[in-house]
């Protein structure tokens, strides 16, 4: 990925050259065709075309913020209710994760979102044990993670 973008940018560069503007424009215009060549070529590097994976991490950066809206209203309707009944609880989740930073990004965002915590990961690496503040079915807040995060992040990585 790091080699196909710093050859776009070669190419965003050499285009300024050919053309002999030296303006942002310029830049860019060589950049987007660069873009193309890149993408027709792609079949011919290792890897996946890296404007997907930018893609990949851009939507789950977005769906980061669409859960942490959604979860702080879930709270926040959780605290100005007048009597509190909630019932927190501990599942465990497993998880089809392997690398160390996947895991560590799935138990960031986690934690991040409001009302739930990553407490412990196993020696495996394979189960999460995450505490929530409200625990209605721990199936499906299993299914709603794996769906969601999980998911994400593996279209980030594979």
């Amino acid at each position: 990925m790091a080699f196909q973008i710093l050859l776009n940018v070669f190419l965003g560069f050499l285009w300024m050259f050919f053309t002999m503007s030296y303006e942002p424009v310029a830049f860019l215009k060589g950049y987007l065709f660069g873009l193309v060549i890149l993408f027709s070529f792609r079949r011919f590097f290792g890897s996946r075309f890296y404007l997907g994976r930018v893609i990949a991490i851009i939507s789950l950066g977005l769906l980061f913020i669409k859960e942490l809206i959604l979860s702080n209203i879930s709270v926040l309707k959780l605290v100005l209710k007048p009597k509190l009944d909630i019932k927190p609880g501990i599942f465990a989740l497993p998880t089809v994760l392997e690398k160390d930073w996947e895991i560590t990004i799935l138990a960031n965002l986690i934690t991040l979102t409001p009302g739930t915590l990553v407490v412990d990961v196993s020696d495996d690496n394979k189960i999460l044990y995450i505490h929530t503040i409200d625990m209605d079915d721990a199936q499906e807040a299993i299914d709603s993670i794996k769906n969601t995060f999980e998911k994400a992040i593996l279209e980030v990585s594979r």
